[in-house]
């Protein structure tokens, strides 16, 4: 491999290209641009330590345990309020009460029957009742 070769495999993967079209443009096997850049990108170390999603600060990983992405919950909340369209929905279903026949939306549900609890209770034993509450 020339000296031209590998700092075209570092400016051709900083400006994002895949390893397989640097490999195929180069004509050098992809395996070998893969193993020459990791071996050889200093700076692309540095960018692979994990960081918040929101902030950028470098995150310690707690061993074991499940991945962080966020350094607080509230760079997660700042996320997700900002990236609404990017989280992945539940489908949502319209259904009909059993009781009042309404229609009404739910998470996709099979056993869904009624729009709300006081429905359920009214169809269940006839009265409302005062859930959560003190008597």
């Amino acid at each position: 491999m020339t000296e031209q070769q590998k700092s075209d495999i570092i400016k051709l993967r900083k400006k994002g290209t895949a390893f397989s079209a640097i490999a195929e443009q180069l004509s050098l096997s992809i395996n070998t641009v893969k193993s020459f850049y990791r071996r050889n990108s200093t700076a692309d170390k540095q960018s692979m330590l994990p960081t918040c999603k929101y902030c950028g600060k470098r995150l310690i990983q707690p061993y074991g345990k499940r991945e962080k992405k966020y350094c607080s919950d509230k760079c997660r909340f700042l996320w997700w309020n900002g990236h609404r369209n990017e989280l992945k929905k539940k489908t949502v279903c319209i259904g009909i009460c059993s009781f009042c026949g309404v229609s009404f939306k739910a998470y996709k549900s099979e056993n869904r029957k009624y729009c709300c609890r006081d429905c359920y209770y009214k169809a269940r034993y006839g009265v409302i009742q005062d859930v959560g509450k003190n008597k």
